[in-house]
């Protein structure tokens, strides 16, 4: 059956029942095919590539996700690395109800107390020397400002020609027109037609099939343009490339940094998937070694509401230019991201990242020893982890085959979203922080079985 028409039809699929996944109908359930029908008539159709299956949510709490017909996901996505805290946290709901009954809904730039405090608890949980906090809406608004404010500093010290920026090929850092000109995938480029000349990609260094992963490739990718660090303003990667749950060599990390430094060149990290305890420490690029000038942070900032934001240093953000958004600091979308932050601290849940994120990728290099032909590689740190499928016995990427092992796996209640990464044959595994070390044995569980019908079937 095709991705276009998966999700109206329901089938039978196996009842199951264990401590943290049930599924007792058909899939997708048939009373819910009446709104599918309706989302699909009234929607793009890139609205509904996301979810292998159509499954109508009714609620979610933790880390599971419930309809209204008695079935139950053990949830492996944290919507997309949103709710990191865990879904419909008490703490945050009544943080978000308090600040509604105040009547102080929106203020647009205009300054209110709990505005403040927010920032003031971002600035305490980064490292020195970050001091200046921009509060915006979405993770692409993020690093669209990033790069506005690396451009106006590079202008400043440099003169009209230092507006370079440098990114990495297959990096993501968002849907709008300027963060996917820095992106590094071609094909969500191509609508684009006149890209700016002066963003450049050089080889990512954490992709699996890099065989070269030295930071010469950097340099020599950069002589080779023709671009020298007087036009250069920035040179901004995510943290961790989203797609696959790569990360960079701790090594070529610092030599970046290093360099950025040496040549007077911003180095902005994108920590919109990675910041507030994802990998394992408060910020992902903790575990490089170096201090940025600039993060972008987005997606778990609230575990719930849209609030994004750029952090840096004073002598980089504190410009003229205007860069502020309609909804700069919303209070409620503020409250929520303040109780959130807390909650994080209060339940250790960075810890709890690492130590449950441990045994996680242990168990799935478990399933990629067995199924070696198969699975090219397991990468990640901490809750964020791509098991990359591959068409057997080599490194292309299998899409179609990823694609229905993730639709097994939310068959027996274990919610993944489609593939994503080169070829969308990478499997993103991402669940809440507050996830528990048997709730990932059960989700293993679902995620063997469905890997080992597909291959045998």
């Amino acid at each position: 059956m095709s991705r276009e028409y998966y999700g109206l039809i329901p089938k039978n699929v196996e009842l199951v029942d264990t401590p943290y996944r049930k599924i007792v109908t058909q899939l997708p359930v048939p009373e819910s095919i009446p709104v599918l029908k309706k989302l699909r008539r009234y929607e793009p159709r890139c609205v509904r590539a996301i979810p292998p299956i159509g499954v109508v949510w009714n609620r979610a709490e933790g880390f599971q996700i419930y309809d209204k017909y008695g079935n139950i996901w053990l949830d492996w996505t944290s919507g997309v690395l949103v709710a990191s805290a865990g879904h419909a946290r008490k703490e945050v709901k009544q943080a978000i109800i308090d600040q509604v009954n105040s009547s102080l809904l929106f203020t647009y730039v205009f300054p209110h107390k709990v505005r403040l405090k927010l920032i003031e608890k971002l600035i305490e949980i980064t490292p020195d020397p970050f001091n200046m906090v921009l509060l915006l809406s979405v993770g692409s608004e993020a690093t669209e400002r990033a790069i506005k404010f690396a451009r106006l500093w590079g202008e400043r010290v440099g003169g009209k020609k230092k507006i370079g920026i440098v990114s990495f090929e297959g990096a993501f850092h968002g849907r709008s027109l300027g963060s996917q000109m820095i992106g590094g995938i071609p094909s969500l480029k191509e609508w684009i037609v006149n890209l700016d000349p002066n963003i450049y990609q050089v080889p990512y260094p954490g992709y699996f099939r890099c065989e070269n992963k030295d930071f010469s490739v950097f340099e020599e990718t950069l002589l080779k343009k023709g671009i020298t660090s007087d036009c250069i303003a920035a040179v901004i990667t995510e943290t961790f490339q989203g797609g696959g749950a790569s990360f960079m060599p701790k090594e070529y990390a610092q030599k970046l940094a290093q360099w950025c430094k040496r040549e007077n060149v911003l180095l902005i990290m994108d920590e919109v998937q990675a910041a507030f305890g994802r990998t394992g420490k408060m910020f992902g690029f903790e575990h490089y070694g170096i201090i940025p000038d600039l993060i972008c942070c987005g997606k778990a900032t609230t575990s719930s509401l849209p609030l994004s934001a750029v952090i840096g240093k004073s002598e980089v953000m504190d410009v003229s230019e205007p860069v502020m958004s309609t909804h700069t600091g919303n209070p409620v979308c503020v409250a929520a991201a303040l109780a959130n932050l807390e909650l994080i601290q209060k339940e250790k849940l960075v810890e709890n990242a690492a130590k449950v994120g441990e045994f996680l990728g242990d168990e799935l290099n478990k399933i990629k020893d067995k199924y070696p032909d198969i699975i090219g590689v397991v990468l990640g740190k901490g809750l964020v982890y791509g098991m990359h499928i591959v068409k057997k016995g080599g490194k292309e990427p299998d899409g179609e085959l990823a694609f229905r092992i993730t639709q097994k796996c939310v068959e027996k209640g274990l919610m993944l979203f489609s593939p994503v990464g080169f070829g969308g044959a990478t499997i993103k595994i991402c669940p809440p922080l507050n996830i528990t070390k048997e709730a990932i044995s059960d989700g293993i569980l679902a995620l063997r079985d469905a890997i080992r019908e597909i291959y045998t079937g």
